[in-house]
């Protein structure tokens, strides 16, 4: 049974983050998140992995500040979502 509330929960954080990046790609803020969006459409990669590649990302910040107990790092994001399809290392 746990397992079954574990991956919703997995399901549900990660449609959640998906359509935070959706949300910062319509509204081009941060301005980084769409051309990242439009810079691996253009070497060819389908919409569905960009957006988890840039969610993994943005998993990755909301990780660390809550870790550190710190505000969102925008500078290092943006810098994290132009580095793509490299992802940043496990913190």
């Amino acid at each position: 049974m746990t397992d079954a509330i574990d991956n919703d929960e997995e399901e549900f954080a990660e449609s959640t983050l998906i359509q935070a990046i959706e949300n910062q790609i319509e509204s081009d803020n941060p301005p980084a998140a769409k051309a990242t969006f439009n810079k691996l459409t253009l070497v060819g990669y389908e919409r569905e992995e960009i957006l988890q590649l840039m969610a993994h990302v943005l998993a990755a910040e909301i990780d660390a500040l809550l870790e550190a107990d710190r505000p969102f790092d925008t500078e290092w994001y943006e810098q994290a979502l132009r580095k793509l399809p490299e992802l940043p290392p496990e913190a």
